[in-house]
């Protein structure tokens, strides 16, 4: 697509979460996406395999006392409740948005939404957590070595750093959590059963990828993103990878369950342990 996406990204505030049309208007007006309309791209639809899908579901079932608590909690994701939709198979799939993060705890909190687990992560099935999401965050992370390699590099670099801090600082339980932490991304976020609205994030890094993986017995789901005037078909087993510091983007409630989970890395982890960010994406990537 023939947009600067860097000059792009210097054209948004901080303090910009995507949500005022007037000013997406006029964004798309000083950096459009070079054709008219909004494209739908439907091919590939379909990326994960069977198993890569149960095992997001299991984990997800895992964590449904804590899918459960998030809905009430005010925050960010949850302001009311009309963005969440009840299962529709028997309750079998609890509504909810918590984030997993081993190292966000020690950042200074930023403005927190819903519930959000960090190095201590609660309660006794803390490591049977964390075992469950290894596969699906190895994955997450062998698509961002493929198509981000500075990215995944800088991933690497802040763990070994946050690792170091953990031994210093005495920190056990954030030690702990690292070990068994299988991704070079260093939040998580699970959404179960909700519509996305227009969305930007204000905290993640503008030249980083977030990778999006969409599960479920749904049908007729579509990923929206105005600011590239593009439309993508979010089937289940879907994998997506894009800057979300940057492109607006939304999920409309589909017919059945659905469960989305989203890697991501917060600049505050990065700036914590003492790692520059990375460039940005390119063709040319030789290393």
């Amino acid at each position: 697509m023939p947009i600067d996406i860097a000059r792009y990204s210097k054209l948004i505030s901080p303090k910009d979460m995507g949500r005022n049309e007037e000013r997406e208007e006029k964004l798309l007006e000083r950096c459009p996406p070079g054709h008219e309309g909004t494209k739908l791209i439907d091919i590939p639809a379909e990326g994960s395999s069977t198993q890569l899908r149960n095992e997001i579901w299991a984990a997800s079932d895992l964590l449904a006392p804590m899918l459960k608590q998030s809905i009430k909690l005010n925050g960010i994701w949850q302001t009311n409740q009309q963005w969440f939709t009840p299962s529709s198979e028997n309750d079998v799939l609890t509504p909810g948005c918590i984030n997993l993060s081993p190292a966000w705890f020690h950042q200074g909190h930023e403005n927190q939404s819903d519930l959000e687990v960090s190095a201590s992560l609660k309660g006794p099935s803390s490591e049977n957590i964390l075992k469950a999401i290894a596969r699906p965050a190895a994955i997450a992370t062998a698509a961002l070595r493929v198509m981000h390699p500075e990215q995944y590099w800088a991933g690497l670099q802040a763990f070994a750093s946050l690792g170091e801090k953990a031994r210093s600082k005495e920190l056990p339980k954030m030690s702990e959590t690292l070990q068994y932490w299988a991704t070079v991304f260093n939040s998580l976020t699970i959404i179960c059963n909700r519509e996305t609205p227009n969305d930007q994030d204000p905290s993640s890094i503008s030249k980083c990828f977030d990778i999006l993986t969409s599960v479920g017995n749904y049908s007729n789901a579509r990923m929206s993103m105005p600011s590239l005037q593009l439309e993508l078909r979010y089937d289940p087993g879907c994998m997506i990878a894009f800057s979300g510091r940057i492109v607006r983007h939304t999920v409309h409630a589909v017919e059945g369950d659905r469960i989305a989970w989203a890697w991501y890395m917060r600049d505050a982890v990065h700036v914590y342990a003492g790692i520059p960010s990375c460039g940005w994406a390119r063709l040319d990537w030789k290393k």
